[in-house]
C-alpha cells in the first residue's frame, strides 16, 4: 500500500476526491493507479483510502446505478451530503475543487493539472479559455479559469476522451462543447449535463446550429449545412453519422434533454 497513514476526511479532501471522480474513468479507481497514488500522496493519505472514497462515490452516481454498477456500499452520510452539495453548487464548488487540486501540485497559475492521458498527472500550460464575461467574473479570472478547466477535463473524461459523434481520440482536437450557450446561461456553464465532447469541427457545427441531436441523441444535419453539398470532404465528416446515436457518457449523467430541446429550438437552423 502506498502513501502516508490514513487521516480524517476533511471537506477539502472530499472536494478533491469529487473532482478526481469526475475526471477518471470508472475502471481507474484503483489504489495502484498512478494518478490515484500521486494525488493521495500529496493529500497525505494512502492510495487505498482515496481509491475506496472514489468507489464509495460511484455508489452515489445515478449513471452507474442505472447500469447496475453499485461501487462500494460504504458511502457515509458525509459522502452523500457532499455529493448533493457539489452537484447543486457546481458554479462555486467545481472551481474550488479545481483550485485545491491545482495547489497540491503547483502554485504556478500559468499551469494546469491534466489527467487526460490517464497514466499520470501532468502539469500543462493553461489553455486559452473563454474570456470572463460580466462584472463579477472580471474580478475572479482565476476562479473562472479553474471552472473552465474542470468542465473541459470532466467532459472529455466522461466521454472517454473521444468525440461522441466521430470517435476521434486526439485530445488536442477535442472540445468540451456547451449545449446551451456559455454566454447566455451562466448557471449551467459547469454542468456536465450541459456538455458534449466533440471534435473541433463538430463543435463548430454544433455551436453554429448546423447540426443538432434529436430526442434519442441521434445526429441531425441542418438544411443549411446540406446546402453546401456536394463537397466530398464535408460529406465524409458528417453524412456517415446522420441518424446515428452519439456515444453517451461513461458516468455522471446523460446530456440534459431540456438543454438539447433548447438547442434544437433556439440554436439549430433546421
Amino acid at each position: 500500500m502506498s502513501g502516508a497513514p490514513s487521516v480524517k476526511w476533511t471537506r477539502e479532501h472530499s472536494l478533491i476526491a469529487l473532482n478526481l471522480y469526475c475526471k477518471l474513468p470508472f475502471g481507474s479507481f484503483d489504489r495502484d493507479n498512478a494518478v490515484v497514488k500521486d494525488v493521495a500522496t500529496r493529500m497525505g493519505r494512502t492510495s487505498n483510502s482515496l481509491a475506496m472514497k472514489l468507489a464509495n462515490l460511484a455508489s452515489l452516481d445515478p449513471v452507474q446505478r442505472a447500469r447496475g454498477i453499485k461501487g462500494l456500499q460504504g458511502a457515509s452520510r458525509q459522502d452523500r451530503d457532499m455529493w448533493r452539495e457539489f452537484h447543486a453548487e457546481l458554479a462555486t464548488l467545481a472551481p474550488e475543487s479545481e483550485q485545491l487540486l491545482h495547489d497540491l501540485f503547483t502554485k504556478d497559475e500559468r499551469r494546469e493539472v491534466d489527467f487526460l492521458q490517464r497514466d499520470k498527472v501532468r502539469l500543462e500550460p493553461s489553455r486559452r479559455l473563454s474570456a470572463p464575461i460580466g462584472p463579477t467574473e472580471s474580478t475572479a479570472t482565476v476562479r473562472v479559469r479553474r471552472g473552465q478547466q474542470f468542465f473541459r477535463q470532466s467532459i472529455l473524461n466522461v466521454y472517454g476522451v473521444c468525440c461522441c459523434i466521430s470517435g476521434i481520440k486526439v485530445p488536442r482536437l477535442l472540445i468540451a462543447s456547451h449545449i446551451k450557450p456559455w454566454r447566455e446561461f451562466p448557471d449551467d456553464r459547469l454542468n456536465p449535463r450541459n456538455g458534449l465532447c466533440l471534435s473541433s469541427l463538430h463543435d463548430a457545427a454544433f455551436d453554429s446550429g448546423l447540426i443538432t441531436l434529436d430526442e434519442e441523441f441521434r445526429v441531425v444535419l441542418s438544411r443549411r449545412l446540406r446546402s453546401y453539398f456536394p463537397q466530398p470532404a464535408l460529406e465524409q465528416n458528417f453524412v456517415p453519422f446522420v441518424g446515428q446515436p452519439i456515444r453517451l457518457p461513461e458516468k455522471l449523467a446523460k446530456p440534459n434533454a431540456a438543454f438539447l430541446a433548447y438547442h434544437r429550438e433556439s440554436v439549430f437552423e433546421g
